[in-house]
């Protein structure tokens, strides 16, 4: 069995690497003429933005690149060849900016939702057809992080272990409550989530059985165990599993929908 690999950075930490990154006033000035330039910019034309030297400008320019907010590269900023060394230039990449405390994916619940407006079958309701393309979604996941970590037989408890990576990097803010649960704290959907519960609970739940059939952990199983201000849905040791609310297409139990941040459903 091989070691799992350093987990990619979070897209929370990718954010606020670039806030950080442009908290700094003249860096900050200089990527907002970029972005408004729509062209490649030398480093002297930075500089002379925000009326700094070019070598300042650099280092500036610099940091931008390596929090993924520029990107450069050496060519004429006139699109002409000239002989000799060309110059090197900086564009905005298309790369956008979002923090949330607590975490909010709204954009992940809109796309499952394009998707299954636009697969829905003739013999589905739009509900169904939105639990569908959740648990599908989670199972493509699942499939992917098998083949990337390659972990061999899944036992429970590292199972468990993989999910909470995952739930981290999708907002739910996994705990670990016991060696045999793990509670999901932070509903990523809020508050849309409260318009529709039932929906979008069922959405997650199959959302995250489709990730446990195809990270092919059969130890562990997502159960719909709701609680005043968190996610819905939590993970369980399958042999652990007492009778709760199941999902047949949709929730059989109406949840109370948040009324704030401190009072979540899903």
């Amino acid at each position: 069995m091989t070691s799992d690999p350093t987990p990619p950075a979070s897209p929370d930490d990718a954010a606020l690497d670039s806030l950080s990154a442009l908290g700094e006033g003249t860096r900050r000035q200089m990527f907002s003429f970029i972005r408004r330039a729509r062209r490649p910019i030398t480093r002297d034309e930075a500089a002379a933005s925000v009326g700094i030297s070019r070598k300042l400008a650099a280092f500036h320019l610099d940091k931008l690149v390596d929090v993924g907010l520029l990107r450069a590269r050496y060519a004429s900023p006139t699109g002409v060849r000239k002989v000799g060394r060309q110059p090197k230039v900086y564009e905005a990449t298309d790369t956008p900016i979002q923090v949330s405390i607590p975490d909010r994916r709204h954009e992940f619940l809109a796309d499952l939702l394009v998707q299954a407006v636009v697969t829905e079958g003739e013999d589905e309701t739009a509900a169904q057809a939105a639990v569908r393309t959740a648990g599908q979604r989670g199972q493509e996941l699942g499939q992917s992080e098998r083949a990337r970590l390659r972990p061999g037989r899944l036992g429970a408890e590292r199972g468990l272990t993989l999910c909470e990576r995952m739930l981290e990097q999708h907002g739910f803010e996994p705990a670990r409550e016991a060696p045999d649960r793990l509670r999901l704290r932070n509903c990523p959907f809020h508050p849309v989530a409260a318009q529709a519960p039932d929906l979008v609970c069922g959405m997650n739940h199959a959302f995250l059985s489709g990730y446990l059939q195809g990270l092919h952990a059969p130890g562990v199983q997502a159960v719909l165990a709701p609680l005043p201000g968190e996610c819905c849905v939590e993970l369980r040791h399958t042999a652990t599993v007492t009778p709760t609310t199941t999902v047949t297409g949709m929730p059989t139990t109406t949840l109370t929908p948040a009324a704030d941040d401190t009072t979540q459903a899903t």
